[in-house]
């Protein structure tokens, strides 16, 4: 078997802040359900739990255990209305890390 050529090395331009940030918000959303979560914030202002919960068919309590981790992380924020808590994006370069992945023709 010939072994494969290696990859030209490609210079990505990357400064350590910006790898240190990439990889902040690769660790805080390498999830399925997280990702779900940025995707849906993404494309709504705010949603209450109970509005997340049910468009991504996932338990509240599983729920609440994702969006508390990614707050407490500085990737949402959130405002309580009554008894309904409504989470939007704070860090919005979350949806272009997520966007460059999705371009990735392995995926």
């Amino acid at each position: 078997m010939t072994p494969m050529p290696a990859a030209a090395p490609t210079d990505l331009n990357l400064t350590t802040e910006k790898m240190e940030k990439v990889a902040f918000i690769l660790k805080t959303t390498a999830h399925p359900t997280r990702i779900a979560i940025v995707q849906l914030l993404a494309a709504h202002e705010s949603l209450s739990v109970t509005d997340i919960s049910e468009k991504l068919s996932v338990e509240q309590s599983l729920l609440s255990h994702h969006l508390t981790g990614m707050k407490l992380k500085g990737i949402l924020s959130s405002s309580r209305e009554g008894k309904n808590i409504f989470y939007s994006l704070k860090m919005r370069e979350v949806v272009d890390v997520i966007q460059c992945l999705a371009g990735c023709t392995f995926l």
